[in-house]
């Protein structure tokens, strides 16, 4: 599977990750990023030992998009500093069936996982271990189909909580398209690990040596978004 290389220095490298690779090692044992970056990394430069590559954020196997890793603990304690204070900056593109409240708005909620099923659901404010969620978005387009309307939106998130944009949009009645976790419609399907329609699209940042502000895009591609130039799915 081929990675796609954004940008390189010393300090980072940014790339965008295949839909249904790994960020990181998991119990399928299958090729990661990670590891492959660090492989990349060690053949292209000819090192002796393993490289250095921390793990900034996550996105989850099915969904592609746009990634950061540090190369140096400098950076990754920089990086992950404006993961924390919110100054990293993450867009995604979302096809979604169902139709949310407004064109535009913020949607919170409090979200509790549930470690056995790596799973997430909307529970009551002050409930024990959940946690505070919250995104923008702006539908930017609409389609009727004969099972009823998808929606194509941009999403900026606020926190970055586990499965939060799946389970957020879902909790609306508009789950991501392919989503065989979340979306009822899709549920049952086998291949958990198939494409789903949701793509980090725009990732931004300040470099953590130099303080350029960077911005990198990528546009999604796969079946899950050609849905939107069909008649019906």
């Amino acid at each position: 599977m081929k990675v796609d290389i954004l940008y390189e220095d010393e300090d980072l490298i940014v790339c965008v990750k295949p839909y249904g690779m790994p960020a990181q090692g998991d119990k399928s044992r299958d090729t990661d990023l990670l590891s492959y970056l660090k492989s990349y990394i060690f053949e292209k430069e000819k090192m002796d030992g393993e490289p250095y590559l921390a793990l900034i954020h996550r996105l989850d196997r099915p969904v592609g998009g746009i990634m950061v890793f540090a190369r140096n603990q400098k950076a990754a304690a920089d990086l992950s500093d404006q993961v924390q204070d919110g100054t990293m900056v993450k867009y995604y593109q979302a096809v979604l069936t169902g139709q949310l409240p407004e064109e535009a708005g913020v949607l919170e909620d409090y979200l509790l996982r549930d470690g056995k099923t790596n799973t997430s659901r909307p529970v009551k404010k002050g409930t024990k271990g959940a946690k505070k969620a919250s995104l923008e978005y702006e539908v930017l387009d609409e389609m009727e189909t004969d099972n009823g309307i998808l929606s194509y939106v941009l999403i900026r998130l606020h926190t970055g909580r586990h499965h939060q944009i799946r389970v957020q949009m879902a909790a609306r009645g508009a789950g991501v398209y392919g989503d065989t976790k979340y979306n009822p419609l899709f549920k049952g399907i086998k291949g958990s690990y198939q494409q789903i329609a949701l793509f980090a699209t725009r990732l931004e940042f300040a470099h953590p040596v130099t303080g350029e502000h960077m911005v990198f895009k990528a546009e999604p591609e796969g079946e899950a978004f050609d849905v939107m130039d069909l008649d019906e799915f």
